[in-house]
């Protein structure tokens, strides 16, 4: 049974930085895609940014140069490093997944549709 399971959330200070964690378990990470998307309130859950199982990475072009996502293969670990966080960032944070048993996941979309298998989410607050 696939798990993610997310951590780093927390109250941050405009122009501060955060770095969201993301445990997966039950499946073979390594052939996965991850992705990191987010929600605010009244508003549609969106993509930050995702990493195949080629380490090949797509970000959002209105977040790209703020956040890097980065995944430990060792440790089933995925990564948001948030910089330079804005009020705007305020939401919950969520990790995804995107695994069929047997495949390597490759070239995915940054669309949350997509995604297989959803973590319970970490909230962010940026204050100014």
């Amino acid at each position: 049974q696939v798990q993610l399971v997310e951590s780093g959330g927390g109250s941050v200070q405009a122009g501060g930085s955060l770095k969201l964690s993301c445990a997966g378990s039950g499946y073979t990470y390594a052939r996965a895609c991850m992705g990191w998307f987010r929600q605010a309130p009244g508003k549609e859950r969106e993509g930050i940014a995702i990493i195949d199982a080629d380490g090949t990475t797509l970000y959002s072009e209105s977040l790209k140069g703020r956040f890097t996502i980065a995944s430990d293969n060792a440790e089933n670990t995925l990564y948001l490093q948030m910089n330079m966080v804005k009020v705007e960032d305020t939401a919950m944070y969520y990790c995804a997944a995107l695994y069929y048993p047997g495949a390597w996941c490759r070239g995915p979309p940054l669309n949350p549709r997509a995604m297989r298998h959803w973590g319970k989410g970490t909230q962010v607050t940026v204050s100014s």
